[in-house]
């Protein structure tokens, strides 16, 4: 270890001892400046060394800068999302309705409320065009007039004519029908085809809410299809029966043996004396045929299951109306 040199006073020149005291003195003295202050070595070299500028910003930072608002809609966009989802895994899934399904429900509302009947519907269609037909005689009694017969009839056309048979009306001095609503008129016979037994009445009045059938070609006919038969049997009505084409273009004989009526429309919707005249119409209240007769070979002439319509093509032309 190297050792420092030690010097002694006496060997100092006269006035190094003061000078060093001085000096000593201005090592404890502190700077001007107050302490800590640099001396004028330490400025000249601070002064020399050159300041280091301010640290440039982050890439990162500048970025987030530059694209702040872009980023705080974006991040709160996905907070939605992320919010939405959540909420959404939180709702259970809900089943896929099966065919299976939708057959119980229709089954169950069908059970709670029924649907009416096809031929219930018809008769409801066909029911406010549907007349009473009353053939009147002369009583006993001078200027009575009494019931002679009683068959049915349809209205056809806005103006009230009627469609019914020829033998409902054949032979009776004056004609009354009745409407759906109960009102009464007297008739007169405009028209006859005795060949297809078929009638044209024109009413005196008519209602004011008078409501014409809407008539259907046979062309597109089964067997098999159904129809249902409105009237009057026995003059009780309106009633309403209903059955199935059993065939087409059938001949039938009447009763008296006067006439053959050929291209009939047979059925089996139960008709009875005073159904004669009445609609035969779709399960759509659509008018086909006008029920002319029924085969029965016995003496009571009431119906065993076979029955006679006109088709409505001959019945239309009876009154001019054009060919289906």
């Amino acid at each position: 270890m190297k050792r420092v040199t030690l010097y002694s006073r006496s060997g100092q020149p006269p006035g190094a001892a003061g000078a060093r005291a001085q000096g000593a003195d201005a090592a404890r003295r502190p700077p001007p400046g107050g302490p800590g202050a640099p001396d004028a070595a330490s400025k000249s070299q601070a002064s020399a060394t050159p300041t280091p500028a301010p640290g440039k910003p982050s890439r990162l930072r500048a970025f987030y800068r530059r694209f702040e608002k872009a980023i705080l809609v974006g991040a709160g966009a996905a907070f939605a999302l992320i919010l939405a989802w959540l909420a959404g895994a939180q709702v259970p899934e809900q089943r896929r309705l099966t065919q299976r399904d939708i057959e119980r429900a229709v089954l169950h509302a069908i059970e709670k409320n029924p649907l009416p009947s096809r031929a219930a519907k018809a008769a409801e269609i066909i029911r406010p065009s549907v007349v009473r037909v009353r053939g009147m005689g002369d009583g006993e009694k001078e200027g009575e007039e009494v019931e002679q017969g009683v068959g049915s009839g349809v209205v056809i056309k806005d103006d009230g004519t009627i469609l019914t048979n020829l033998h409902v009306v054949h032979g009776a001095k004056k004609v009354k029908v009745v409407f759906a609503d109960g009102m009464e008129a007297d008739a007169v016979v405009t028209g006859a085809r005795p060949e297809h037994d078929l009638a044209v009445l024109r009413p005196a009045t008519v209602p004011d809410d008078l409501v014409p059938a809407t008539m259907r070609g046979t062309g597109d006919l089964l067997p098999g299809d159904d129809v249902v038969a409105v009237g009057f049997p026995f003059g009780i009505g309106p009633s309403v029966t209903a059955g199935v084409v059993s065939g087409l273009r059938r001949e039938f004989q009447s009763p008296e043996g006067k006439r053959l009526l050929t291209n009939l429309i047979q059925f089996d919707a139960a008709a009875n004396p005073g159904s004669s005249g009445g609609p035969l119409v779709t399960v759509e209240g659509e008018v086909v045929g006008i029920v002319t007769g029924i085969l029965n070979p016995t003496e009571q002439r009431v119906f065993i299951g076979i029955g006679f319509a006109v088709p409505i093509e001959n019945a239309a032309g009876a009154v001019g109306l054009p060919p289906f």
